[in-house]
């Protein structure tokens, strides 16, 4: 039988202890080449996705305080239902999720309110409209599989949006502005130029109604008191005296 201080020299003139390679050495070779493997799928994230979070993170923190001005106001007026709207909406490969938003149109805080979501992924800066399950728009039923199975419709294709295309030419009253076809016609064309082009006909278009508007405020109107027709001139008044 060996003492231990035997059995200490058999291992100082044997091989080195074995030592765990997850704690002392390099990862075993699966472990490692998994991780190779994840590095080489590893893409990029779009173009439009980081136009999304950049530019959605600064609306964000730029509109917050006007957002908390106006909960803290609608909350003191106690509307019913809550400061909030909820809804549930169609996103991504038919993903649905609960969209709330601000309770009030003014400063278009409706929108506003809806940013985080486009930051957290669920919706973009600019697409079509975002539809409610079972809109048959949005190709698929109540339960949000396919309408037409082996299809996959092209609004599963990409994200709704705060803005689109339809919104900002829907208001020309054309036969070839309809919604549906402005939405459809950008899921075919859509890119980084084309966004941003929209976000500035976005933010252009209220603020040139909002300085018409001032401009016509402005503009002296015709005296109350004033009930002359129009077309009047001082001539014929001139004339009608000297006949009398």
């Amino acid at each position: 039988m060996q003492t231990q201080g035997q059995r200490g020299s058999a291992r100082r003139k044997g091989s080195p202890p074995f030592r765990s390679a997850g704690r002392y050495g390099p990862p075993p070779a699966p472990a490692l080449s998994a991780v190779r493997a994840r590095v080489r799928q590893w893409e990029p994230p779009p173009a439009k996705r980081v136009l999304d979070v950049t530019l959605g993170s600064a609306l964000l923190t730029l509109a917050g305080p006007l957002l908390a001005a106006g909960a803290l106001a609608l909350a003191a007026r106690r509307p019913p239902g809550g400061v909030l709207t909820r809804s549930d909406r169609v996103g991504l490969d038919g993903h649905v999720f609960v969209l709330r938003s601000l309770r009030t149109r003014r400063l278009r805080l409706d929108l506003l309110s809806r940013l985080p979501y486009v930051v957290r992924g669920d919706l973009s800066l600019v697409g079509p409209e975002p539809l409610a399950p079972g809109d048959p728009r949005t190709g698929t039923d109540p339960a949000g599989t396919s309408a037409s199975p082996g299809a996959r419709h092209w609004r599963q294709e990409l994200k709704p949006g705060l803005t689109g295309l339809a919104q900002i030419r829907s208001r020309s009253g054309m036969p070839w502005d309809e919604p549906a076809l402005l939405d459809q016609h950008y899921a075919e064309h859509h890119g980084v130029r084309l966004d941003l082009a929209i976000l500035a006909s976005a933010v252009h278009t209220p603020l040139r109604e909002a300085a018409r508007g001032l401009a016509r405020r402005g503009k002296a109107g015709p005296s109350d008191t004033d009930h002359r027709p129009s077309g009047y001139s001082t001539a014929e008044e001139v004339g009608s005296v000297g006949t009398d």
